[in-house]
């Protein structure tokens, strides 16, 4: 009991370690030898001499309100308010903020002023920005100094509806117009309207401005089959809000339960039975006619097929390949309906694990 509690302390540790890591890259300053020392030990100053200190103007960046993807730029006054030299050994930035020393500057005297300059863009959706920038020196009291950078991004745009849910079964797929709309009274233009498989479609004017536009999608049901998650973006000429981003999805035709077979201790050759299960969401009627391997791997074979509310029950054989050396295997099977349709059904399959015969004896 003892052995595995250490080794999941350990895992859970390593883990958090190396999220720390990614998020929190440090970046080195030096390119002399001492930059290739610990952090603690660059450019620490004689514990008898005269000791240096790191005073920064603000405890950081408060950017306020900011709009969407944006590059925002600002800087972070420093005095070196002590007796010694202040010797800033590296700074590290996190998660798309970048930051670095004003004229690439590392040392400071005595009542001599620095600045960290920082930049990052901001992203198309709103967010409350918070991240932390540390600043390491040789100021012993000070030694790793913590920066807050802080934004809010507001959009002036917005949009309704915000997602879209799409069925097959009803006319233009049941879909909402689309209205976007300015919030500071700004007037702007439709550019551009794309969407996942372009499977829908809008018209538009790019020479209209307004405050307002209320678009019509026009959806092309076949396509739309083919996409059943996606998002249409409509771009914009409003400088605070580029683009309007709206999320779909669709209902499918059928739903199989489960969509993915899995086959466990396998043997070569020896068929194993599973129950598929396939419903027409749209609670029509229809017939399975056939069950099929794409490349012929696995053996397949419907065994059984009774019916249910809204679909039916199949219990199947499956016939596993010849191992040929092999630990695992894939393939993926087409359940084909009267009609034609085919939905894919995906299996992946584990050998039984066995000992190899000796040949001495």
């Amino acid at each position: 009991m003892r052995p595995k509690y250490f080794a999941l302390v350990h895992l859970v540790v390593g883990c958090a370690l190396l999220w720390q890591s990614g998020c929190q890259q440090q970046s080195r300053i030096g390119t002399g030898p001492e930059a290739l020392e610990e952090p603690g030990n660059v450019g620490t100053a004689d514990a008898g001499g005269p000791q240096p200190k790191i005073a920064f103007e603000a405890s950081g960046l408060d950017f306020g309100e900011v709009p969407p993807n944006q590059l925002n730029k600002g800087q972070i006054k420093f005095t070196n308010t002590g007796e010694g030299v202040l010797k800033i050994s590296k700074v590290a930035r996190c998660c798309s903020v970048v930051a670095s020393l004003a004229g690439e500057k590392e040392e400071y005297a005595p009542g001599e002023s620095g600045a960290v300059n920082v930049e990052w863009r901001s992203g198309s959706q709103p967010l409350d920005f918070a991240r932390e920038l540390v600043i390491h020196s040789n100021d012993k009291s000070n030694a790793a100094a913590k920066l807050k950078i802080q934004a809010k991004i507001v959009l002036r745009v917005t949009w309704e509806p915000k997602r879209l849910r799409l069925f097959l079964d009803e006319d233009n797929a049941g879909s909402q117009n689309l209205t976007i709309s300015s919030l500071d009274d700004q007037a702007f233009s439709i550019t551009s309207f794309k969407s996942t498989g372009e499977c829908i479609t809008a018209d538009f004017d790019p020479s209209v401005k307004a405050t307002q536009f209320v678009l019509e999608p026009k959806v092309d049901t076949e396509k739309l089959n083919d996409n059943l998650k996606g998002r249409i973006t409509v771009g914009l000429t409003h400088p605070d809000g580029n683009a309007a981003v709206i999320l779909f999805d669709v209902l499918a035709k059928y739903s199989i339960s489960p969509p993915l077979l899995i086959l466990f201790y396998a043997e070569p050759g020896e068929p194993m039975v599973r129950k598929i299960s396939v419903l027409n969401n749209y609670k029509k009627d229809f017939d399975v006619d056939s069950l099929s391997s794409k490349s012929g791997m696995v053996g397949v074979k419907i065994l059984d097929k009774r019916k249910i509310t809204n679909g039916y029950q199949l219990e199947v054989e499956l016939t596993p390949p010849p191992a040929e050396g092999k630990m695992r295997f894939v393939d993926e099977f087409y359940l084909t309906l009267e009609d034609g349709e085919k939905l894919p059904i995906k299996c992946n399959g584990y050998f039984r694990k066995t000992k190899p015969v000796s040949t001495t004896q």
